[in-house]
């Protein structure tokens, strides 16, 4: 199962190269699907196998890693489907030759096709080498949607990207090199550097060994991660990728990351202890809700505004693993979960704004519930559930993770959270509230774009307001299994 989830995307890939454009279009919205669809299945054979392996061992989803490939799936396939109408319109508002319109969707929906594979392959792979390679595979694969356009600053947001990616990856490289030197005097110089062949006899790790690995992959991975101050690659290449493309960046790739940091802690507090490798976590995750908070207030770019709002989002996730035990655990992971699905309803709905006003200066915006009333309500409806106002999803974690916080002795830290919370609900929702709302530019059309699908925002809404209200049976299920997967009982 999955085997053919990752090959999938890989036909879907090889597909792109056909000049056809309605057979790409056909096989982007086919094949995500059919891969959510198996990734369902996954998630019931886990539940009931408790793990479950491929090739030899190669492969292999528990908990945590069927919870990554399902948001990575589902956001994917929302992406792919709404990149079908957005790629229109925006080929048709460049105005480009039959030939070169076709050049271009070949180029996006391969590379597209090559990015979800990627970090599909993330959580599916049981080794520390592949998952490097996987995440080092993202970057190459979104590099070149980052500078889809071809303009300056797209291009200048691309090399930013790879440069400090690069940077980030050459040391999460190093911090898996020290995890395996840690292993050798348990497990000898020959031995798969498997998770599951690590966990059994990560309290037997070397610690100083363990405790300098796992500051390296934080730092490394925080790096893709997008966790301050790591963090600036971030906005530029947000900004400047397609809004599909930023969706993806914002609500999977950063997820990919993260599992990388949570698989490496699973290794590292039974060697060193939670203490070190949650103050390590505890004053990352700070400094990105400070830095976030910070750069919000005097922000005049939505795309950039949605970027740092990951950071923030990010920071919460990485402190909620910090407040530590099953509340805390429980708490990141259902912030992660929130975070994919309103983050990319946000840059759904973002685009939505760009192909009309042709700009991404929020002073240059007004009155789009307006011009855009399907749109304007989503990017409403988006703003209050990413900044965690109730009914949504990000509520509850929040909420969560700062009882997790108060409970677990941190009652400083949680109210440092509150504090940023507090102030990036204000600064974000007063941007928010000028675009929706105020006078309509006399020189802005009214009226929704056909061709632009809602079935992916809807889709996202409504599982973000279902979120915070109650918590299905079986994705609870899946959460307690991840939480379980973490080392929390």
């Amino acid at each position: 199962m999955m085997t053919a989830i990752l090959v999938l995307s890989l036909v879907a890939a090889g597909t792109s190269l056909v000049p056809r454009r309605r057979l790409i279009e056909t096989v982007a919205v086919v094949v995500p699907l059919v891969q959510l669809a198996l990734v369902v299945g996954l998630i019931g054979a886990v539940l009931a196998q408790g793990q479950v392996m491929e090739l030899g061992g190669w492969l292999a989803a528990d908990g945590l890693s069927a919870l990554i490939a399902l948001v990575t799936a589902g956001v994917g396939a929302a992406a792919a489907i709404h990149s079908i109408g957005y790629l229109r319109e925006d080929l048709r508002g460049r105005d480009l030759d039959r030939g070169s319109g076709l050049r271009d969707v070949q180029r996006y929906y391969g590379l597209l096709h090559l990015f979800v594979f990627s970090m599909l392959l993330v959580p599916l792979s049981n080794s520390l080498g592949v998952v490097w390679i996987a995440i080092e595979g993202t970057t190459l694969a979104s590099v070149f949607l980052v500078s889809y356009y071809r303009t300056r600053e797209a291009l200048e947001a691309a090399w930013k990207y790879v440069i400090i990616g690069s940077v980030g990856i050459a040391l999460a490289l190093f911090g898996t090199i020290l995890a395996y030197y840690a292993a050798v005097p348990v497990l000898g110089f020959s031995f798969d550097l498997n998770w599951s062949s690590l966990t059994a006899v990560a309290p037997r790790l070397d610690p100083d060994v363990m405790r300098l690995a796992f500051l390296f992959i934080v730092v490394g991975y925080g790096t893709k991660a997008g966790l301050a101050p790591m963090h600036t690659w971030l906005p530029d290449a947000h900004s400047e990728a397609p809004s599909p493309i930023s969706a993806l960046l914002s609500g999977v790739l950063l997820n990919a990351a993260l599992y990388a940091i949570l698989r490496f802690y699973t290794l590292t507090v039974p060697a060193v202890g939670v203490a070190d490798v949650g103050a390590l976590l505890l004053g990352f995750g700070l400094l990105s809700l400070l830095v976030a908070a910070l750069f919000m207030l005097r922000q005049n770019d939505y795309k950039r505004l949605l970027a740092y709002s990951s950071v923030e989002h990010m920071g919460v996730i990485v402190v909620a693993t910090a407040f530590g035990g099953p509340l805390g655990m429980t708490a990141a992971l259902l912030q992660l979960v929130g975070h994919a699905l309103a983050k990319s309803l946000m840059f759904f709905a973002a685009g939505h704004v760009l192909l009309r006003y042709e700009t991404k200066e929020i002073d240059q915006v007004s009155g789009v519930i307006r011009a855009l009333p399907a749109s304007g309500a989503f990017l409403l409806l988006g703003g209050l559930a990413l900044t965690g106002a109730p009914p949504f999803g990000l509520f509850v974690s929040e909420l969560t993770a700062l009882t997790a916080g108060f409970s677990s002795g941190f009652g400083p830290a949680a109210l440092i959270v509150l504090a940023c919370l507090v102030v990036i609900f204000i600064a974000f929702m007063g941007h928010l509230n000028r675009m929706v709302f105020g006078r309509l530019p006399a020189d802005v059309a009214r009226g929704e774009r056909p061709r632009v699908g809602w079935i992916p925002l809807g889709a996202e809404g409504l599982l973000l307001l279902v979120l915070g209200l109650s918590i299905p049976g079986p994705f609870g299920d899946l959460v307690h299994a991840a939480v379980r997967a973490l080392g929390a009982s």
